[in-house]
């Protein structure tokens, strides 16, 4: 995790196993356009799996989708603990998501193993990003802001959930969290493009 800093406010990013699993899972089963926001596909790409015969007889993909979409909400809602547990080989949290659980139960194993590959990966990208100071473009953005306000900052905490996704951008989610794939900070220009309007909410 890093954190950024001054008087009364914070700026933290950090990447989640949980919601690495739920982003495989979305993309192995094909629920594309899934959750609020809408993000773009995981990166490396996940392999498509037809789950219409693991979910025909309670509910199909409709219901797949739904629950999908209400495990993302809570997953969101709760970062950074877990929303519920993910607990092999039952994943009894799941019960009243009966589509979800059996695709949970037929994909964890591949689905760990590929959170567990993007966490190593997030963790040497952190130590380099640690190692050149890319960073300090935060400080940078609340500076500037405090510079043209021209007075100190509001208390405020801003969240960046960093994720494995193909498409360089940033989502914001009111009133203090940001998804944002793990690219975006290699290119400065498009990762103020997406930070410094909220900074500038925030701040």
């Amino acid at each position: 995790m890093h954190e950024s800093g001054g008087p009364g406010w914070r700026i933290t990013m950090d990447t989640s196993g949980p919601m690495l699993i739920a982003l495989y899972l979305r993309d192995v089963a094909g629920l594309d356009g899934a959750g609020r926001p809408s993000l773009s596909h995981a990166a490396p790409k996940v392999r498509h799996a037809d789950h219409s015969h693991l979910t025909s007889d309670v509910g199909g993909i409709h219901a797949l989708k739904t629950e999908w979409e209400a495990w993302w909400e809570s997953l969101v809602k709760s970062y950074p603990k877990p929303a519920s547990e993910l607990a092999p080989p039952s994943f009894k949290a799941f019960g009243n998501s009966p589509a979800l659980q059996r695709v949970l139960q037929a994909h964890f194993g591949s689905a760990l193993g590929w959170a567990t590959d993007r966490i190593d990966e997030y963790a040497d990208l952190e130590a380099a990003r640690e190692a050149n100071g890319v960073t300090q473009v935060l400080n940078e953005m609340v500076e500037d802001r405090l510079l043209e306000v021209g007075r100190s900052s509001r208390d405020f905490e801003l969240t960046i959930i960093e994720l494995p996704l193909n498409e360089p951008r940033a989502w914001y989610l009111e009133p203090s969290t940001m998804i944002m794939s793990h690219r975006l900070l290699a290119e400065p220009d498009v990762f103020r493009s997406y930070v410094q309007p909220v900074v500038e909410i925030l701040a």
